[in-house]
């Protein structure tokens, strides 16, 4: 009965709302606890410092967003609060990470392969050329062959 006397304590439309919210409290805590039960010094150690960077700024984010969670509890406005302006700037440092990450992430542009790609794309070899141009020369020799000079009739 004493489990019936609970379920009368708030409305039943909530009920799955709190069963989601309940399960995340429950897998906040198991992912705490496999972060608190290694030293942060010796974490630290075994991360690059980029690595570093974001497990700092993923611990802040997450203390930070449990305070918003508890301000709305007590009945205080989070979005008035000074923790607003602090998950901004959480933010802020969270994009230029993922920009430097990307940065590292991309593609790389070789300068001179580039360069070789496009002269081989837009290079004709000599054959061509030379077949391209022999016609024109051969009408332009066989031109004056075939006329009758002004010059001879003149003379």
């Amino acid at each position: 009965m004493a489990a019936d006397g609970t379920n009368e304590d708030y409305p039943h439309e909530i009920d799955e709302q709190l069963t989601g919210f309940d399960s995340s409290v429950a897998a906040v805590k198991t992912m705490l606890e496999k972060l608190m039960s290694m030293p942060r010094n010796e974490l630290l150690q075994t991360l690059e410092p980029l690595d570093q960077a974001k497990l700092d700024l993923m611990s802040a984010y997450v203390l930070n967003s449990l305070f918003w969670m508890y301000l709305i509890t007590q009945g205080v406005n989070p979005r008035e609060h000074a923790i607003k302006q602090e998950l901004e700037r959480i933010r802020t440092c969270m994009n230029k990470v993922k920009e430097i990450t990307d940065k590292k992430k991309a593609a790389r542009l070789d300068k001179g392969a580039a360069a070789r790609f496009v002269r081989n794309a837009l290079f004709e070899p000599d054959d061509k050329k030379l077949s391209k141009k022999t016609p024109s020369k051969k009408r332009a020799d066989t031109a004056p062959d075939n006329r009758p000079s002004k010059l001879s009739k003149h003379s």
